[in-house]
């Protein structure tokens, strides 16, 4: 498709995207849709430099991502090796033996004025009912490895409100998008970056320059580099804000291994003496890994509890990846946008990495910049992108700060260590009478705060009182046809493997 540029002076005509992988073609992909080929895209990225890789686990937010950019999902997910995902079961982390599910979507059904499961609350806490996974048709699916996609037709059924998001291959899903984005017109050049140029005046980027010599100037410059930074940090030393002290963990080891005989709906978080382990079922294989600080444990020794709890044969040799949690302290300088891994690293435990990109690409272009670099629009863009990653991270440290482990020094440091006042706030308010809350556009709605602290045995004080407005009979005759309804619902729904064998089967791997 040839590029039809625009000739105005005051338009940012050349983007260039440093950096391939998840983060470079979601930019490009989504940049070439949105201007219409009327803008020159150039995304430079070096076959010799390897991606991270360890973000196959989504949200269902990235549905919204490929529908924008008019992509079929039966042929995603066949390209990428796909299977879906209702949630996450964790392991491990409230004690050692508990598990709990997080799962997507709605918990029970949507009332006017007092939350569903405050009437849930109130009699589980008595012992008059089940637990939560009962009362959410994607929790309780996941419970018997069942899957099916939310049934238009039915929007007052729990089959209408199924959510789902997906487990893939990262390398795959670059190599799709890749496609996609070159079928737009980005043009794709191959190399590594040996100098980049910023022009005294302004401290602008104006150019890179590659190994071999060739110079590629640009108005605006995404930084799609990984933990590297190249352009955000290298070349504007922007300055990185640190949250190791919240998120301790600090390295990675990802190893791929053999599939299981049953294929999960779900991705798994197993807690270990020093961090934990993810695993991530694809239709040809299982990603796992081992997240873990290395204060309290040596490489050799996660990498050994790693190897020694995978479901089948590994396929590769493990493959430790050093990390900094944190964020940029602008994820917007000058003429340079960071998206991905040179944006920031909350750790993979809730899947918002590739959120987090999709987010960085939406805000982008809504405060997409003309020439003149308007200071307004990059303070507003750099304070949404500031909110979004806070919004993550408190999330995630409450899964470290809401345990009863003692076992060892790693969770004795996370249990007891100080946390944002955001969190603080939050916690308190659940203790006190179960009241969740979602500030504003955040990330993770009441359902996902609930299901996480309650799953790792923070238990109110007591319950919203208007709850007592409605008998107890009512109220039990109440939760007990909600549960009876969805467990017929998830009997009627065809397994995880069968779904998949009739929607999109993915050819094996050559």
């Amino acid at each position: 498709m040839e590029q039809q540029i625009l000739p105005a002076a005051n338009k940012c005509n050349n983007i260039v995207i440093v950096g391939g992988g998840t983060a470079g073609w979601m930019s490009a992909a989504a940049l070439a849709k949105t201007l219409k080929g009327k803008y020159r895209i150039t995304l430079v990225e070096s076959d010799q430099i390897g991606t991270i890789g360890v973000g196959e686990a989504t949200i269902p937010m990235i549905r919204h991502f490929n529908n924008i950019l008019g992509i079929d999902e039966s042929d995603f997910m066949r390209a990428t090796q796909g299977t879906f995902k209702l949630g996450i079961e964790f392991v491990n982390w409230g004690q050692i033996g508990d598990r709990y599910i997080h799962g997507f979507g709605s918990i029970g059904q949507e009332t006017f004025t007092v939350d569903f499961y405050q009437y849930w609350l109130k009699h589980h806490q008595a012992g008059k009912v089940s637990g939560l996974d009962h009362f959410s048709i994607n929790t309780a699916a996941c419970l018997q490895n069942k899957f099916i996609t939310a049934q238009t037709d039915m929007p007052n059924s729990p089959l209408g409100q199924i959510a789902h998001a997906y487990h893939f291959d990262a390398g795959l899903y670059a190599k799709f998008l890749r496609q996609f984005s070159e079928a737009l017109g980005v043009v794709r050049v191959e190399g590594k970056i040996k100098h980049v140029g910023v022009r005294p005046q302004d401290g602008h980027i104006n150019a890179i320059v590659l190994e071999n010599g060739q110079e590629i100037e640009g108005d605006l410059f995404i930084d799609c580099s990984g933990f590297r930074a190249l352009l955000i940090e290298e070349a504007l030393h922007t300055g990185y804000e640190d949250w190791s002290h919240w998120l301790p963990c600090d390295t990675a080891i990802a190893v791929p291994c053999a599939s299981a005989p049953e294929l999960t709906p779900y991705t798994r978080s197993t807690a270990h003496a020093a961090g934990w382990q993810w695993r991530i079922p694809l239709q040809h294989r299982i990603g796992n890994g081992h997240v873990f600080c290395s204060k309290y444990m040596s490489t050799d020794e996660a990498t050994s509890i790693l190897l020694n709890n995978l479901d089948g044969q590994a396929l590769a040799e493990p493959r430790p990846v050093k990390f900094q949690t944190g964020r940029r302290k602008k994820a917007w300088n000058k003429n340079c946008v960071a998206v991905g891994l040179s944006c920031g690293f909350i750790e993979p435990l809730e899947s918002t990495s590739i959120h987090l990109i999709q987010q960085s690409i939406i805000h982008l272009i809504s405060h997409f910049p003309s020439a003149g670099f308007d200071a307004a629009d990059q303070q507003h863009y750099n304070e949404v992108m500031s909110n979004e990653y806070q919004w993550a991270r408190d999330f995630i440290i409450l899964h470290y700060k809401a345990t009863e482990r003692s076992d060892s020094p790693f969770w004795d440091y996370c249990r007891q260590m100080e946390i944002p006042e955001s969190l603080q706030q939050k916690m308190d308010l659940f203790l006190s009478n179960g009241r969740t809350y979602r500030e504003g556009n955040e990330l993770f709605a009441k359902p996902s705060w609930l299901q996480v602290m309650y799953g790792q045995r923070m238990r109110p004080q007591s319950y919203n009182p208007l709850v007592d407005l409605i008998s107890e009979q009512e109220t039990q005759q109440y939760l007990s046809d909600v549960e009876e309804l969805i467990r017929k619902c998830v009997n009627a729904m065809p397994t995880h493997a069968a779904f998949i064998a009739g929607y999109c089967p993915a050819n094996p791997p050559a």
